[in-house]
Parts: structure tokens; C-alpha cells; sequence
């Protein structure tokens, strides 16, 4: 069957190209599949009096080890989410510079060519991370030069297991371009290898960061990025019925997870693949990605913020759309900053802070960039206390963050915050006989598992407060 929104209320209406195995209502219509949460980046440490100097190189690196690490104790990467001209970068250098004056090794990694940070940090960034000052180092990702290691790793897995009879070995890497798709790819490999540092079993080494402050190459990359251990487990559940389900499947992939396993090797983790089978193999690879997308949903893990310009509507629209975006792609967004000016009255700061109500928001003075930056002269400035008061108030998880479902089990209810949304670019899915629900918007796909008191078809659907209110049958 098929909902049509009439209004605020959306009612049932017969829909001959429905089948009795699902239904479809679309705020404008309604349809379901899987499970939805996030995935977290961490990083290596490095501390130093001095700047400009080469910070130890910090190799991509992916594992499949369990690592039981407290939320507190995790290296955290932290991201900022606006439109181009917001002063994202601003801020995200702005939050660099605080973490590292509260003592947390920090580094700041860039995938853009922008020379936006070079200027703010008063550094030369580079492919290797450099340090800017004490407990501060930064890092320009260029996809060229990552490509390489990844090949490498391949070549020596493939002299193990001879997939390819020496035909990888003829590819020479250096003469490979970039393929649109490739940088979110290697960012994530990246932000893999830096969290690896920062792993409970080499807690004790020298290299590790506290925070990382991530800026990709778009925002609409950037939360490609946080959804995608979200996402890869429903292709990785397809992938495994292939494998054991066909014939193909069952001659092939003893040959690919062999060669997986190589490459781990070769890139330097500790692949937990020895004597496993592969129903087993495919589980702790379940169970990786289940546990990196959840990580996104913890404070301890991960901190996003959206930016804007409260003097420019458009900045302040985009930065409600990230908001709403950022949720659906499973993360907890813990506050937004604007970027105050002395033009601003204090009526339209006020309109400001209630249109992210009740996310918390502070206002972070407007930094000349003509001149270098006196850093410690900014961070000194009284204008600078609210933006840092509310990086601290995430990083000691005193906030409170309004959850993005809730469930009202007398009335049969789900109540889905989705700000920055318009109740007509909503479409909700249900399949698997009532049990999961998959909200489509902004571009994402998130699919929440509904508890057993509220299973069932959908019956109608409302759009109250930035808020749908769905009531099942």
C-alpha cells in the first residue's frame, strides 16, 4: 500500500502497484530495509616543542582486531560540517588550537588543496604531518601519493597467493591517476591507519593523537565518509550470501579472503583470519564494521559541528540541512558555531540560537585574515570563551543531545528528528514484515530496527516541529 501526505496528516490511499510484502508512504510515500548506525576515525600521537619540523609519517592501516577501548580513552576525530565561505576552516583550526592548549596531542588533516590552513596554522603542510606548535601537527592528504601503499600491500599478498600470476606486480603505481570516488576511499584508509595508532594494545607508544580534526574534500563527502561502515554492512551481508549461497561464491572466496589477509599482513595489522572459517571470517568482519558505525553516535569518539555566517541566510540554511544530514547518516552532531561580526544585532543572534534549538550553539569572533594570527592572543580573547566552553562542554559529555528517535509505546509511535528537512523531500520504506524502518532524505539512507512493541505497517504520518511522527498499525 502506498501514504500520501495530505496537509500535516498523511492518510492511507489504495495503491494498485503496491504488493502485500511491503508498502510505501512518501511524505509523499512510505517503504523499509536494515540496520543503521556509524563509523569513527583515530589516530598517532605526536608531542614537540618545536615547529615546522616532520612529525613521525603516519601509515594508512586497516584491522579487524577487537579493541575493547573505553570511549574516553579513544583518540576522537572531530568534524565540521558548512558551507563553503562559513568559516569551517577557520573554525575547524580554531578547535586545533584549543585542543592542543588543553594538552591533547591534536592534528589537524586537511584533503583539500586549499591554502586556507597553511596560512591560519603559519605552516607548510604537506603529504607527511608536520608539527605547528606544541602538541599541534597537520597533514594535507593527497591521494596520489596514498594510492601506493594499498598497491604495494596488494602486490605482496598476490607473491603469496598468485591470484593474478604476476599481472599486479606490472602495474606501476606512480603513473595511476585518481578516479573520482578515490579520495573518500583513501580519507577513510587514512583515518583508518591513524586510528590504529591510537589502539589499546600501543597505548604506550609515543605516536598517538588525543583528537584529530578531519576536513574532507566537501561536506557531501564528508558525510559520505560517516556513513560508510553504515552502509558497508549491508552490501558485506549481500556479499557473504553470494559466497555461501553460490557456486561461485563458495570456489572464490577462499581465494579472496586469502588474498585480504595477505594484504593486511603486508600493510603491518594483525589480521585475526588464521585459523578461522570463513562463516567466522565473516562475522569479525560484521562485527568490525557494526562496531565503527556506532562509534559515531559516541561523544567519546566523535564530535560533529555545523558553521555559519548568521549575517548570510544561506550559510545558516545550509548549516540546518548538515544538521539534519549529519543524523542521517547516524551521527550525534554535538553543537553549531557562527561566526559573530560587530554588524550583527543582538535580535538576529537570537534568531539564530532558537533555529538550532536545542542544539548548543555559541558565536566565535570574526578572525582577520590579513595578517598572521596571534594565536594565543585569540584564544585569550574573551569573544573566544563561549566557543571554547562549548568544545569542552562535548569533550566532558555534559550536553545533552536531543536523540534522533524516540519511541512512544502507548500511543505505537516513532518520533524521527529530522531538522533542515522539508516534510516533502521524506520517504519512508518498510520491508521485513514491519520490523525495520528506512527513512530517505537528504541524499542518505538510514534504516533504524524498530523494538518489537511498535512492529507493524504504517498507518499515518505527521510532520510536527522539524519532527515526523509515524503511528503504526
Amino acid at each position: 500500500m502506498s501514504l500520501s501526505l495530505s496537509s500535516q496528516l498523511l492518510h492511507l490511499v489504495p495503491c494498485p502497484c503496491s504488493s502485500s510484502s511491503s508498502s510505501s508512504l512518501s511524505l509523499n510515500y512510505i517503504q523499509l530495509n536494515t540496520n543503521r548506525n556509524v563509523n569513527v576515525p583515530q589516530v598517532a600521537r605526536t608531542k614537540s616543542n618545536s615547529r615546522g619540523k616532520a612529525a613521525p609519517d603516519l601509515s594508512i592501516a586497516a584491522s579487524t582486531k577487537d579493541d575493547n577501548v573505553e570511549a574516553d580513552k579513544s583518540t576522537k576525530l572531530v568534524i565540521f560540517l558548512g558551507k563553503g565561505g562559513s568559516g569551517k576552516t577557520t573554525t575547524a583550526i580554531f578547535a586545533a588550537q584549543h585542543y592542543a592548549r588543553e594538552g591533547l596531542s591534536t592534528c589537524f588533516m586537511t584533503h583539500s588543496q586549499d591554502r586556507t590552513a597553511d596560512y591560519l596554522l603559519n605552516c607548510k603542510l604537506g603529504a607527511a604531518p608536520v608539527i605547528c606548535g606544541n602538541n599541534l601537527s597537520a597533514v594535507r592528504l593527497e591521494t596520489t601519493k596514498m594510492l601506493l601503499g594499498p598497491l604495494k600491500w596488494l602486490k605482496q599478498a598476490d607473491a603469496h597467493v598468485n591470484m593474478t600470476q604476476g599481472v599486479l606486480e606490472g602495474i606501476v603505481g606512480e603513473e595511476l591517476g585518481v578516479l573520482p570516488g578515490m579520495d573518500s576511499i583513501f580519507s577513510a584508509l587514512a583515518l583508518e591507519g591513524f586510528e590504529l595508532s591510537g589502539s589499546a594494545a600501543q597505548r604506550n607508544q609515543r605516536n598517538k593523537f588525543d583528537v584529530i580534526i578531519y576536513e574532507g574534500v566537501s561536506p557531501e563527502e564528508t558525510l559520505r565518509l560517516m556513513g560508510a561502515a553504515s552502509a558497508a554492512r549491508l552490501y558485506l551481508k549481500y556479499l557473504r550470501s553470494i559466497a555461501e549461497k553460490t557456486d561461485f561464491g563458495r570456489l572464490a572466496s577462499p581465494t579472496l579472503l586469502g588474498l585480504v589477509h595477505e594484504a593486511m599482513t603486508s600493510s603491518g595489522s594483525r589480521p585475526s583470519f588464521n585459523g578461522k572459517l570463513s562463516s567466522e571470517i565473516w562475522d569479525l568482519l560484521e562485527r568490525f564494521l557494526e562496531r565503527k558505525s556506532s562509534s559515531f553516535a559516541e561523544p567519546g569518539k566523535f564530535g560533529c559541528y555545523v558553521v555559519m555566517d548568521p549575517s548570510r541566510p544561506i550559510t545558516v540554511n545550509s548549516a540546518l540541512r548538515y544538521w539534519g544530514c549529519a543524523i542521517q547518516a547516524g551521527a550525534q552532531v554535538s553543537g553549531a558555531f557562527g561566526i559573530s561580526s560587530p554588524h550583527h544585532g543582538g535580535e538576529s543572534l537570537e534568531s539564530v540560537k532558537q533555529a538550532f534549538s536545542p542544539l548548543p550553539l555559541a558565536f566565535m569572533p570574526n578572525l582577520s585574515q590579513d595578517s598572521p594570527l596571534d594565536w594565543d592572543a585569540t584564544m585569550q580573547n574573551p569573544l573566544s570563551e563561549d566557543a571554547q566552553n562549548l568544545l569542552r562542554l562535548a569533550a566532558n559529555k555534559t550536553g545533552s543531545v536531543m536523540p534522533s528517535v524516540k519511541y512512544d509505546l502507548s500511543k505505537k509511535s516513532i518520533i524521527l528528528f529530522m531538522p533542515g528537512f522539508d516534510k516533502s523531500e521524506i520517504k519512508l520504506y518498510q520491508y521485513r514484515r514491519g520490523s525495520e524502518l528506512l527513512v530517505e532524505a537528504g541524499d542518505q539512507r538510514r534504516v533504524i530496527r524498530l523494538p518489537r512493541e511498535v512492529q507493524g505497517k504504517m498507518g499515518s504520518a505527521k510532520y510536527v516541529d522539524r519532527s515526523l511522527v509515524i503511528t503504526m498499525c
